[in-house]
């Protein structure tokens, strides 16, 4: 049985419980804070993986993978070597992604910081300033669940997750389904904004 969703390749069937997450990190090292170092190195890693292969969704599908491996560690199966079994997971869920294949968006890199930005002056960025605008358009609710989304950094943007989760009483899994709703939307935004800007830039 698969669990990865075809429609939205962030979305298990399987929910990652708070216990199933601590067993993942344990997997990773004893230590709770270079356990949560290490998540967030691996993560980048197969984030790096999905996007160099044209993943719709790098980071969506790098936490489906993480899924995947926590629920086979929580059912009891081995893993001696976590690294390594998460890049083949991440290659199976590679296949099942490009049996969907969309067109690539810009990533909205900027996310991680906006709640951070500097107020000081900076040189034009159309793609900035498009996200600016797109981020005022959305409603306050999905606006205020995407920056809290992307607040924090390694160890602490996990337990702020988590937190969210809880606060809206909601598994992690729906979480991330929301939040990469509202991401997709964002971005689909900026891009039409990013391409419009350019084009009356270039007549």
């Amino acid at each position: 049985m698969s669990y990865f969703n075809a429609d939205n390749p962030s979305v298990s069937e399987w929910s990652l419980t708070e216990e199933a997450f601590a067993k993942l990190l344990a997997h990773l090292d004893p230590d709770t804070e270079r356990a949560g170092e290490s998540y967030e190195r691996l993560r980048l890693t197969l984030m790096k993986f999905f996007d160099w292969r044209g993943a719709h969704f790098p980071e969506e599908c790098a936490d489906e993978t993480f899924n995947r491996v926590a629920r086979k560690i929580e059912s009891g199966e081995v893993v001696r070597d976590i690294a390594t079994y998460c890049h083949g997971v991440a290659r199976m869920i590679l296949l099942e992604s490009t049996r969907r294949p969309e067109h690539k968006t810009v990533s909205l890199e900027v996310l991680p910081s906006i709640g951070t930005a500097s107020s000081a002056p900076e040189e034009t960025n159309p793609q900035r300033d498009c996200f600016e605008q797109c981020l005022g358009s959305l409603p306050e609710e999905n606006r205020q669940l995407i920056l809290a989304y992307y607040e924090s950094e390694k160890r602490g943007k996990i337990d702020n997750r988590l937190s969210l989760a809880e606060k809206l009483g909601i598994p992690l899994n729906a979480l991330r389904s929301r939040a990469q709703r509202v991401r997709a939307k964002l971005e689909q935004c900026v891009n039409q904004c990013t391409k419009r800007r350019l084009s009356q830039k270039y007549e």
